[in-house]
């Protein structure tokens, strides 16, 4: 296994300050990010959409690695460079979803993960494109029946599988077992379960030999469901997500980088701040992974208007500062209110 390649992208993708952008939505999902700004959805959106994030000035300050979708490596910037190779050049490190989407499991609402077979000649591929690291999403609905254990284990089976193929490969794995915010669940269903699908993925990952030094975990946080009466607190959530990641997590993993999962853009920094403001002593990096949460105020800016880019990715930059100092537990709710020039740390 190559863990010296591994590690050094582990280096790069581990910077104190940096986290991850999301930008692998589906084209089915990107269809949806555009349609909410009435902008219809073709290639060239699509293309314009990644290029307005990942053209940003200074992103590289915050931002450390970038999960594309497999139609991003293909495409280019303004400037005709392919968006892998421009991510390099900036010094951020190019990675890729390789997961294909999830299928019902067992007839019910729960779900597995398509996408093991010929995952290692996939790899191949996108290593030729600059890609260093791959991430791999599980989801898991809380109902009064779900998850069930046979769905628990069955995608930490496959998440270990897609870790240990990616690591024999060279490419840094990002395993993401997501626990959906969906439903009226209290944030003690939440941590019960997390609880239980967290054990169970590094039951798997220790079975397949996984590195855990050279892994990535992008779990969701400890947090009540989206329709729940009395929703937790940001202290609560920063509390039960450190609990819970404490008594399962190996102290060798190198860094946690959260999913937003649903949150508001708001809702994802302040949580994210908590945890780094607890008085706990934290054994690994933990920062984000955020989608939506980073790009929904520059999707809302621009309105696919070019007179908008300027604006949009000074509302993008400044989400990946804000979480960049939620990293350092350096945020403060006032510096939602200021300009860009005016968010320093406190």
């Amino acid at each position: 296994m190559p863990t010296q390649e591994l590690k050094a992208t582990i280096k790069d993708m581990v910077v104190v300050g940096k986290g991850i952008l999301a930008a692998d939505e589906s084209v089915k999902t990107a269809t949806k990010r555009l349609a909410s700004i009435n902008v219809e959805s073709t290639d060239e959106t699509r293309r314009q959409y990644r290029n307005l994030m990942l053209t940003t000035p200074e992103i590289e300050k915050y931002i450390c690695g970038v999960i594309l979708f497999e139609e991003t490596l293909h495409q280019k910037s303004d400037s005709g460079v392919l968006f892998p190779k421009l991510l390099t050049q900036r010094g951020i490190v190019p990675g890729i979803k390789v997961d294909e989407g999830l299928a019902e499991f067992e007839g019910s609402i729960e779900q597995y993960t398509k996408g093991l077979e010929g995952l290692g000649e996939r790899l191949e591929k996108y290593k030729n494109y600059g890609c260093r690291f791959a991430k791999w999403r599980a989801v898991y609905h809380i109902t009064e029946n779900t998850p069930t254990e046979m769905a628990i284990k069955r995608n930490a089976h496959d998440l270990a599988k897609y870790a240990k193929i990616c690591q024999e490969h060279g490419m840094v794995p990002i395993v993401e077992p997501e626990v959906l915010i969906d439903g009226t669940h209290s944030i003690e269903t939440c941590h019960k379960v997390t609880e239980k699908v967290l054990r169970e993925v590094f039951a798997a990952l220790k079975r397949e030999n996984v590195v855990i030094d050279c892994t990535i975990l992008k779990p969701s946080m400890v947090i009540s469901g989206k329709e729940a009466s009395n929703r937790a607190g940001v202290d609560e959530v920063a509390r039960q997500t450190i609990k819970v990641l404490k008594a399962t997590v190996p102290y060798e993993l190198p860094s946690i980088n959260f999913l937003s999962g649903g949150q508001t853009p708001q809702e994802a920094t302040a949580h994210l701040n908590r945890m780094h403001t607890l008085n706990e002593k934290l054994p690994w990096y933990v920062s984000f992974s955020y989608a939506r949460a980073l790009q929904d105020p520059a999707l809302k800016a621009w309105q696919g208007k070019d007179e908008n880019i300027s604006k949009a990715q000074q509302a993008f930059l400044k989400r990946a500062k804000l979480n960049s100092l939620a990293t350092m537990g350096r945020y403060t709710e006032d510096m939602e209110n200021m300009d860009l020039d005016m968010v320093v740390v406190q």
